[in-house]
């Protein structure tokens, strides 16, 4: 093999490799389609999702408890009272819709735990970066006595 030959052997397998290379590093621009550099969450948004849920949470307990919808003086609710009524007259039914009224407040306690999760989830969560942001803020100042930034902290760890 001629060293021309070489030479053109490895210029071809350059050309094939470069166009498989992958940067491990954003452009010098910013890159990464983010902005300005430093992460802002917006509060307001987890804020109206927790609002929203606790709603949610009055809402269904309210509206759709059966076992406690029209109670009587003995405390049970229509559904169970007309279920014990159907017992009565040895109807299949009220064992059925005594089942009916378990399965389904079963269900609606499943429901009404997620949305409180959900609402106290984010509101712990709002006031645990609140905290966190104070203090780091006051322990990340510059000399100035300026907060630092992100691309800051990031100098720093390179």
């Amino acid at each position: 093999m001629a060293w021309d030959e070489w030479e053109q052997l490895k210029a071809q397998a350059a050309e094939r490799q470069s166009t498989h290379m992958r940067l491990n590093q954003l452009p010098a621009d910013g890159g990464g389609g983010g902005g300005g550099g430093d992460l802002v969450v917006h509060q307001d948004d987890l804020g109206a999702v927790g609002h929203d849920a606790h709603l949610l949470f009055e809402d269904v307990r309210k509206e759709a408890d059966i076992s406690t919808a029209g109670a009587g003086k003995d405390g049970a609710g229509s559904t169970a009272q007309a279920a014990s009524a159907l017992d009565t007259h040895n109807f299949a039914t009220g064992a059925a819709l005594h089942k009916t009224v378990e399965v389904w407040s079963s269900q609606l306690k499943s429901v009404l735990q997620a949305c409180a999760h959900i609402s106290d989830h984010l509101d712990y969560s709002r006031r645990l970066h609140a905290q966190d942001d104070a203090r780091i803020g006051t322990v990340l100042r510059g000399s100035d006595g300026s907060t630092v930034s992100v691309s800051q902290l990031d100098e720093y760890f390179k």
